[in-house]
């Protein structure tokens, strides 16, 4: 770990990217790091933070970015919400952390099963209402959804349903001012990725 994370060098969007996907092949070999907490990189932290990349993603407490990507303290800034969805308030934290934190990469991270993608998927293939607070949340995916094949298994659906929810996001960031202009001038990339839960492996989308 550098000695001090505020005064990492400021990296590219690439540079981030080899990171986290470093990250992620040795969580996958079972040579991740483990954090190890001193009092002097408690104080480093306190004085401030510089991660290098931003994910958004699912609430799911089997997804977390910081085990998955094997990164440690400082390195990464989280933003988890169910079905990784876009709200004011999300676009709020994203918006923070190109602006004041200048994270050259941004990931919205979906991963395989996700409950509010399924819940979404009942709503548009079976009108099933959900509880009010949960329809807001599956309301906010719904327009992402694609026309599904009638023949393709439940689990095909699903797995693409979870994919097309991601880029659902990424447009929808993609969208704002702030978004458009940050990759327009190269400031910040977007990417997107699907975590397998069954395999721990990190599937970054073309």
């Amino acid at each position: 770990m550098p000695s001090s994370h505020l005064q990492q060098h400021i990296i590219s969007a690439d540079e981030a990217m080899r990171r986290l996907i470093e990250g992620n092949n040795r969580f996958l070999e079972g040579s991740a790091r483990f954090p190890t907490v001193c009092k002097e990189t408690l104080a480093d932290l306190a004085r401030g933070q510089q991660p290098f990349a931003t994910i958004l993603g699912c609430s799911d407490s089997r997804v977390p970015p910081e085990l998955i990507f094997d990164a440690d303290f400082g390195e990464l800034f989280i933003i988890r919400v169910a079905g990784n969805v876009i709200s004011p308030e999300v676009m709020g934290s994203m918006q923070y952390a190109g602006a004041h934190l200048h994270t050259p990469l941004f990931v919205v991270l979906g991963h395989e099963g996700c409950g509010a993608v399924k819940a979404a998927m009942d709503s548009k293939l079976d009108s099933v209402e959900h509880q009010s607070r949960i329809q807001i949340l599956v309301n906010n995916i719904l327009p992402g959804l694609p026309e599904f094949d009638s023949q393709a298994a439940p689990q095909e659906r699903l797995a693409q349903a979870v994919e097309a929810n991601v880029r659902w996001s990424m447009h929808q960031l993609l969208e704002t001012p702030e978004g458009k202009r940050a990759v327009e001038e190269e400031r910040a990339k977007l990417a997107g990725a699907v975590y397998e839960i069954a395999s721990g492996r990190v599937r970054f989308l073309q």
